[in-house]
């Protein structure tokens, strides 16, 4: 039976998901008949996908009090601007070879050099959430055949339908397509533009957490290299102490020939002396250690460290000045980058909540199609385009956006947390460290005037020995308690330094 000229006109649609095939809002029904759906449904979808969208929950409301709280000035400390922290390194630091040690470290360590490519991550992420609020387009080519039963509406309707007069649709019938496909999700809420701002924000956290790591190994090359001449220093104190109890032990040795000693006191300064070439084993792997520590830092393998050991003990620790505890918020790194890392987070909890909203989504597709390839250039019957519009919302189960969106909320709470917690240990670091400054340095002046005293009470406590109107354990005493005097004032002189270095890193200075 033939069909009727209009069925001729309008064969049956193509059901196979071809992108290429047009459709309308009209829908067929089984007895051929089509009707219209009404006009304003697309109004009345919209707006009840925005009414659901206006029940997105809410954030959580969060408050910074550690800021808002933070004192005007230090524990201590008269209120100044003058802030050490604001020094480049290179002049805060005057010793040449301590110099040289960070600029190698700054070129060659690999932890910078880890945290530089996770700077080119994050820059990649703003890239691709930048690409999202653009549309896609992309060049599609295609071939296929498909073969429909006869006794369904596909068949049946390609078995009575003619390509031209006298023609028969053909049966496989091929596919060939080509032309350009588009896709653009439309920013209507602005929730990709606050997924960039998020990406931003983070990749602007990734640099100012490259900043504090620069500042961090700045401090780190400087406090190893400091500990460095330390055990110089020691070592050349156990010689001196070595060479010092070799002549103890020759007194002693002529003494007992003369009878003035007994073979305990020999073998009382043969342990001291035992004992001191065994701590001066054990500070020469010390320095072999801190060496390779500091040539890690550097990126290099194991090489001598050039130093000028021999100042060590007259370098005049710098005068640090605090500024005003509100600078922090400026010059540390760490503390930028929490605050980034803050900002990010609260705009993640917007971006999550607007999923709750309905998104609109653009397709397109313009090209040839036809079901044989010579006839793709009979043209205007083998251009095939498709243009739709949809906007969609979530109705029912929306446990993953709103777990989605607790996880965000979640995270914005942890973050404020990490802020608030970097700024109130910055704060304490530098209270502690500027009363260690006046401390170490009453201590380092006692230690001095122990020192002295005790260098004076060896020579006297000698030559009462040699004259045998001192006991041996008098001479020992005085020795050992000179030694451990001396130790303890070149490890205070490192910690004067160190605490300088510490003090300088923590007022946010070194990466500048």
């Amino acid at each position: 039976m033939d069909l009727p000229e209009t069925d001729k006109l309008n064969p049956q649609p193509d059901l196979s998901g071809n992108p290429f095939v047009r459709r309308n809002d009209e829908q067929k029904i089984g007895s051929g008949r089509r009707i219209k759906l009404p006009k304003n449904i697309w109004v009345i979808a919209a707006v009840s996908l925005i009414l659901i969208g206006c029940k997105a929950p809410m954030a959580t409301k969060i408050q910074d009090r550690v800021k808002e709280t933070l004192p005007q000035s230090f524990e201590d400390q008269t209120a100044s601007e003058n802030n050490s922290g604001l020094t480049p390194w290179k002049q805060f630091f005057t010793d040449p070879n301590l110099v040289n040690l960070i600029d190698e470290a700054l070129k060659n360590n690999q932890d910078l050099l880890i945290t530089l490519q996770q700077i080119e991550v994050a820059k990649s992420d703003v890239m691709y959430k930048n690409g999202r609020l653009s549309p896609t387009v992309a060049a599609k080519l295609g071939a296929g055949v498909s073969k429909a039963g006869r006794y369904t509406s596909e068949g049946a309707g390609d078995a009575t339908t003619e390509i031209k007069p006298g023609k028969d649709m053909p049966d496989p019938l091929g596919n060939f397509e080509g032309g350009l496909v588009a896709d653009w999700e439309v920013d209507i809420w602005h929730k990709l533009r606050t997924e960039k701002q998020s990406a931003v924000a983070h990749y602007l956290s990734t640099v100012e957490g490259k900043n504090f790591v620069l500042s961090s190994l700045i401090a780190e090359v400087a406090d190893n290299y400091y500990g460095l001449l330390s055990l110089d220093n020691q070592l050349d104190i156990i010689h001196q102490y070595i060479d010092l109890q070799k002549k103890a032990l020759e007194i002693a040795k002529i003494q007992k020939q003369a009878m003035a000693a007994t073979e305990l006191a020999v073998k009382k300064f043969e342990a001291e002396l035992a004992k001191s070439n065994a701590t001066e084993y054990d500070l020469k792997q010390q320095i072999t250690e801190k060496e390779n520590q500091i040539n890690a830092l550097l990126g290099r393998y194991p090489q001598p460290i050039v130093r000028a050991k021999e100042s060590f003990m007259t370098i005049v620790p710098q005068t640090v000045y605090t500024g005003i505890p509100s600078q922090l918020l400026a010059n540390r790194p760490d503390i930028k980058q929490a605050e980034l890392e803050l900002k990010s987070a609260q705009l993640d909890v917007e971006a999550a909540r607007k999923e709750f909203y309905p998104s609109l989504d653009i397709n397109a597709t313009l090209g040839l199609e036809a079901f044989k390839p010579s006839y793709l250039v009979k043209m205007p019957e083998s251009i095939a385009y498709n243009l739709a519009g949809e906007l969609a919302g979530p109705l029912i189960n929306k446990s993953a956006i709103q777990a989605q969106f607790k996880s965000a909320d979640a995270r914005q709470i942890q973050a404020l947390y990490e802020y608030d917690k970097t700024i109130l240990s910055a704060y304490l670091d530098i209270t502690n460290q500027m009363s260690a400054i006046k401390n170490l340095d009453q201590y380092y002046q006692m230690k001095a005037k122990e020192s002295k005293a005790l260098d004076e009470g060896i020579d006297i406590a000698n030559q009462l020995f040699r004259n045998s109107r001192a006991d041996y354990l008098e001479v020992l005493m005085n020795q050992r308690d000179a030694l451990d005097a001396k130790m303890e004032l070149i490890e205070a002189k490192e910690r004067q330094l160190s605490t300088v270095v510490d003090i300088y890193k923590s007022l946010g200075g070194g990466w500048k």
